[in-house]
């Protein structure tokens, strides 16, 4: 009888991207991610399979990046891409040959070979991404897992139909772009909020009573989706299933340890409202196994060894030849990778991680008596983007603990088929990141782009409630654009670049580009709704705005606006 399950999570996502800048920031964040990660990540499957390891991998692509991967815009640019990444290799190789370093002139041929064999699995591919992995999941080797449409945080949006849009957009786009409708769903940035009092981060609207996400995310046929630990930590104890379900009181976790309560090592069914009807169940990642790989102090991709992410031959798009050398090493002082000194520290670093696994898991049984599961959720760049030679690792834990009798290799919904939850809990407000709560997502740098979006949240409440769009198709195509826009621009990613202080112009830059499109859109909407020939009568600025928002926006082709009806 194994200790426990193990579950990896990559949690696959990037903002929208495609025609919107290329290089710092802009499509080169898609294209890099591309190239060193989710088609690395496609060949350690690969390698997993054809060696009998069954990878027993979940990884969530979240809508937007489907969106993205599948569109022809951005197939023709990435193919652009891996070309210009192999002249750059071959024009290092000349200038290093005429500096007389034969060793980093063999590393740009390595670079070389590399973006090539990229280019050649990418055309076996067709240039389908999205398909490659749905394929793996067809096959059973693999789950995806959805979330909603554009990455947005749902515990700040002001109206339930719009958390219920954006969850029902990204479904869509997730079924139709894969050809089946994922169970489980990353909540962007984790975060979560209960049924009951909510106030708003900025004075709008007052404060009033929510529903819990975990119902409105249950509604649209999610199973199950993550939290931060402390969440699950931090949980009311609300009943256990012995038979049947019996009310408990809300601090059962000391009065009975052996049943698992607030344990990051069991799943819950959640229900922030005491009622023992739940439909979703909350898995919570386990911090101590997760800092092994991130953690800047005790984590692998800070062994000397490993590529350096940060220093780059030249500027724009430079390669890189250097490896980490030492945590505390100035950039400067850097050494010449040594790909030939890897295979051995992989292998190394594999090993404790699932020795640390195991040990996780041997504590739970000794404590509990009961099968626990371990699970290490990660963004999916971390590997092979961030950490070059992250993808070898995860092949490397794949096949051991695909071997290793006292662990079972499952995804997340495998092990909910086999070890369904006997407890239900409330769980309170939180997100991942600082502080555990909301303050990455509002806070005073911030709060002013929550006033926006709250403004386009009621315009476009109001325009979709009192226009006659269901009669009127010229109408109603051009409320669809409007709520294309209105989903792009509720992207968490732009409140967090600006709070981090990373790309704060481009992230600034991108929210009011989409507002602003969205303005025009429901401006036109409404003089459109006041005059059934208004179509007819659009001015050469109007007209410039639409096809403005179209040769940008290329993506969510199939916008319902039935998606806000709450």
């Amino acid at each position: 009888m194994s200790l426990g399950s193990f579950c990896l999570v990559l949690h696959g996502h990037l903002p929208y991207v495609l025609r919107h800048g290329v290089w710092p920031h802009g499509e080169d964040w898609l294209y890099e991610a591309t190239a060193e990660t989710y088609l690395p990540l496609l060949t350690m499957i690969d390698e997993c399979a054809f060696l009998n390891g069954n990878p027993r991998l979940t990884i969530g692509l979240t809508p937007i990046l489907l969106e993205q991967l599948s569109h022809e815009y951005f197939k023709d640019g990435f193919e652009h891409y891996l070309a210009d990444r192999v002249e750059r290799a071959r024009a290092d190789h000349a200038e290093f040959q005429r500096a007389g370093d034969a060793h980093k002139a063999h590393l740009a041929e390595w670079w070389e070979e590399y973006f090539l064999k990229l280019g050649e699995q990418f055309a076996k591919l067709d240039r389908d991404i999205p398909r490659a992995y749905a394929a793996l999941a067809q096959r059973g080797l693999i789950e995806i897992i959805t979330s909603n449409a554009t990455h947005a945080y749902m515990p700040l949006l002001m109206e339930d139909s719009s958390i219920r849009a954006q969850l029902r957009a990204g479904l869509a786009s997730s079924e139709r772009i894969l050809g089946f409708r994922p169970k489980g769903a990353w909540l962007p940035e984790c975060a979560y909020r209960p049924c009951g009092h909510w106030a708003p981060p900025i004075p709008w609207g007052g404060a009033r009573d929510r529903t819990g996400l975990e119902y409105l995310v249950a509604d649209e046929g999610i199973t199950y989706f993550f939290v931060e630990n402390h969440l699950i930590e931090q949980s009311r104890s609300e009943y256990f299933h012995n038979g049947a379900w019996h009310k408990v009181s809300w601090d059962e976790a000391p009065n009975n340890p052996q049943r698992g309560w607030r344990s990051v090592h069991e799943p819950v069914w959640v229900s922030s409202d005491g009622s023992s009807t739940t439909r979703v169940m909350a898995v919570a990642r386990d911090p101590k196994i997760c800092e092994q790989v991130w953690s800047g102090v005790v984590g692998y991709p800070g062994d000397g060894v490993y590529l350096e992410f940060h220093k780059k031959q030249g500027a724009k798009r430079g390669l890189r030849y250097w490896k980490v050398t030492g945590r505390d090493v100035d950039m400067g002082q850097k050494q010449p990778y040594q790909p030939d000194d890897i295979a051995g520290k992989i292998f190394a670093n594999a090993q404790h991680f699932c020795n640390v696994v195991k040990q996780r898991l041997r504590e739970y049984r000794q404590q509990t008596g009961r099968h626990g599961m371990v699970v290490a959720c990660f963004d999916a760049e971390l590997f092979g983007h961030w950490w070059f030679e992250g993808p070898r690792f995860l092949r490397d834990v794949m096949l051991a603990l695909n071997a290793d009798p006292d662990v079972d290799l499952c995804t997340v919904q495998e092990h909910l088929d086999r070890h369904p939850p006997d407890k239900i809990a409330s769980l309170p407000a939180g997100s991942w990141g600082e502080g555990g709560d909301y303050r990455v997502w509002a806070n005073d740098k911030i709060n002013w782009m929550w006033e926006i979006e709250y403004r386009c949240e009621a315009l476009f409440g109001k325009l979709t409630f009192t226009l006659p769009w269901r009669e009127r198709k010229a109408l109603r195509e051009i409320l669809e654009k409007a709520g294309r826009e209105l989903l792009l621009l509720q992207a968490s990613d732009w409140p967090f670049v600006v709070t981090r202080q990373q790309a704060v112009d481009y992230g600034i830059k991108r929210f009011m580009q989409h507002v602003a499109r969205f303005e025009c859109l429901a401006d036109i909407a409404e003089k459109m709704g006041s005059d059934s020939k208004y179509l007819g009568k659009l001015s050469e600025v109007e007209k410039f705005e639409v096809k403005d928002a179209d040769v940008h926006d290329v993506v969510f082709p199939k916008i319902d606006l039935n998606w806000w009806n709450a």
